[in-house]
């Protein structure tokens, strides 16, 4: 039996967000070039609707760090699983991120990139759970706060599912 999905947040809604952030970014780094790294998978779709509304030179680099396999609650262990091509010492680094949960993966990913002096080191992220945080993270460019809800669409997946869906939805399970 499928899944029921609930939108939470519509197309145009995140189109009108993303440019925003964009925007935003752009006033941020006038006149300096960045490097985006992307967290592979679930950051994709976002990562680069976001680059596209960037006025800046934007350098584009990627990461995969895991903490939940199939599961809906992120495991608690973070591992990298696809490090950068490039070095980011002396640049100026946003990470873009589909979801920040618990912060564990962050926390872990920011501790490691700051050892590898960028110039500076800023996140940005779709979304944003803060009922589920278990380690503080700072978010300097934040889409939307949700309630504790699994949510999938837009790059982000159950399973490895509704990535594609062109909307952030929430998964209400059949009862």
């Amino acid at each position: 039996m499928a899944d029921r999905i609930e939108v939470l947040y519509d197309e145009e809604t995140l189109g009108k967000r993303i440019r925003e952030l964009g925007e935003e970014i752009s006033r941020d780094f006038e006149g300096k070039e960045i490097t985006i790294i992307c967290i592979l998978k679930g950051a994709s779709f976002f990562a680069c609707e976001l680059a596209k509304r960037i006025t800046v030179p934007v350098y584009f680099d990627f990461m995969r760090v895991s903490s939940y396999g199939n599961e809906t609650e992120s495991s608690g262990v973070v591992k990298i699983v696809q490090d950068l091509d490039e070095p980011i010492r002396g640049k100026n680094v946003i990470v873009v991120e589909d979801i920040i949960d618990s912060g564990r993966s962050m926390h872990y990913l920011f501790e490691i990139l700051r050892s590898r002096g960028p110039a500076s080191l800023k996140l940005c992220s779709l979304l944003n759970k803060p009922d589920r945080r278990v380690t503080e993270v700072d978010i300097d460019y934040n889409g939307f706060d949700i309630p504790d809800k699994f949510v999938v669409g837009y790059g982000l997946d159950y399973a490895q599912k509704y990535r594609n869906l062109p909307y952030i939805g929430v998964v209400i399970p059949e009862e």
